[in-house]
């Protein structure tokens, strides 16, 4: 074959080829669903999906993306909940407290449409950071009588456990026993509104490899050194990146840790002052946040130094 006849063989080829990149590309793929009563499942693009996961691949984190958020009571002792941590990042010795936990809510799922996530108020600050909380992370000494203040009726409340207490607070509640008011930083409520069907538990997973991976910090530190433990609000961008194709972030981050009067929060009056002797790592923190954003991996929503 001539180079001549050559090309125009390949010419005669190339929309042919084009053709099924294009429709490949364009190929999705529908979860089966039986019954007229159910809705198909959304669609996902091959193409989109790969960019996610080259746009995941990018943050070298030398690990896979995981969307199971919560403990479920049904795989609770499956091999991949053996821990051989305890609280905040594993579940050892806290089993039985966790079991009477899960035993209450009524689902361990997430709803098809997240569309916000807040560990913050947003009535009153709906211009600026939108208008919807699909998921409120919170501790005892974080919770307010009633979520209902801040929340819609269906924003999930998600408890991220720290210490055995924590467990024990909410035990307490959901079964309407005795409480027991010692072992914590800050009185939690006594009496609390949360709704046992809205209630979750964060697996401890991700609070592990928010320290562990994202942040870097040990662990288990020696004698010596100062322990810490990831904020909520670091851990909540952790959470949104394995859970999100897109993760906008709105008034979070940190000011310059020298003006000990700056506000660490858009609502509130703590200050910079408030955190002086906290178990975090501010400026770890704001290390990480400014290279997720570098890498695109959140973008903010408004303009900040």
């Amino acid at each position: 074959m001539t180079l001549k006849a050559a090309k125009t063989w390949f010419l005669r080829l190339l929309p042919v080829v084009l053709f099924f990149i294009c429709y490949y590309c364009s190929q999705f793929y529908f979860e089966s669903y039986g019954g007229s009563r159910k809705s198909p499942q959304p669609t996902v693009s091959l193409c989109h999906n790969y960019r996610l996961q080259r746009k995941w691949e990018s943050l070298k984190l030398n690990m896979s993306r995981k969307t199971e958020l919560f403990l479920k009571l049904g795989d609770f002792f499956w091999r991949e909940h053996l821990s051989a941590e305890a609280l905040p990042y594993g579940i050892k010795g806290s089993e039985l407290l966790l079991l009477k936990v899960l035993a209450m809510p009524s689902s361990y799922t997430m709803p098809a449409n997240i569309e916000r996530l807040n560990d913050a108020p947003v009535r009153g600050y709906e211009e600026d950071v939108g208008n919807k909380t699909t998921l409120r992370l919170f501790y005892p000494e974080s919770a307010s009588y009633n979520p209902g203040i801040h929340n819609d009726p269906d924003t999930l409340l998600a408890l991220v456990p720290f210490k055995q207490q924590d467990l024990c607070w909410l035990k307490e509640i959901l079964y309407d026993e005795k409480r027991v008011r010692k072992g914590f930083w800050k009185p939690p409520p006594q009496i609390w509104l949360g709704r046992a069907s809205q209630i979750r538990v964060l697996d401890p997973y991700f609070l592990r490899l928010t320290a562990s991976k994202l942040l870097q910090i040990p662990l288990q530190p020696h004698r010596q050194q100062k322990l810490v433990h990831p904020t909520s609000g670091i851990l909540a961008v952790f959470v949104a990146l394995n859970y999100c194709d897109v993760v906008h972030v709105a008034g979070f981050g940190y000011p310059e840790s020298r003006n000990q009067k700056q506000p660490i929060h858009y609502y509130g009056k703590e200050t910079m002052k408030s955190m002086k002797n906290s178990y975090h790592d501010l400026n770890q923190e704001a290390l990480v946040l400014k290279r997720l954003e570098d890498q695109g991996a959140i973008l903010y929503l408004h303009p900040h130094s």
